[in-house]
């Protein structure tokens, strides 16, 4: 684990370092095109690993990855198209997001039955997430 926080700490420096050598654009752009195409090649690996069925997870992790790589792609198309109006607005993100959604349903479906838990009570974190952002949304 030390040398995970390691590559986090030297992460965090190139990153920095490249803003200030090319600018916050140049380095977002790489980034998040990287991050998406990364974020893809995981999903696709958990969705074999589900395949296979080598862990309960996989099928979680798989559209969890998924929605973060759709996600993450769609603002990296939103920004290195300029920003266009047509598609600050699309629906076409609505597509992606249900991707993380499930993904995150699905992991808290097999947290629950790791406790020794049945029914519908993973729903609760799910539930209270939707109800916090909203009432922040209200609120703001």
């Amino acid at each position: 684990m030390k040398q995970a926080f390691m590559l986090l700490m030297g992460l965090v420096v190139l990153f920095q370092a490249g803003y200030e050598l090319f600018g916050y654009a140049a380095v977002y752009e790489i980034a998040y095109g990287a991050i998406t195409l990364m974020a893809l090649m995981i999903a696709a690996t958990f969705l074999w690993l589900f395949v296979v069925r080598a862990t309960p997870l996989a099928l979680g992790m798989a559209y969890s990855w998924a929605g973060a790589g759709a996600v993450m792609g769609w603002w990296w198309v939103y920004q290195f198209s300029g920003r266009p109006d047509w598609l600050s607005a699309s629906p076409v993100l609505f597509a992606c997001l249900p991707f993380y959604f499930v993904g995150a349903v699905l992991h808290f479906a097999v947290i629950h039955r790791s406790f020794g838990l049945h029914g519908l009570a993973f729903l609760v974190p799910v539930v209270v997430a939707v109800a916090v952002s909203a009432g922040i949304y209200l609120l703001v």
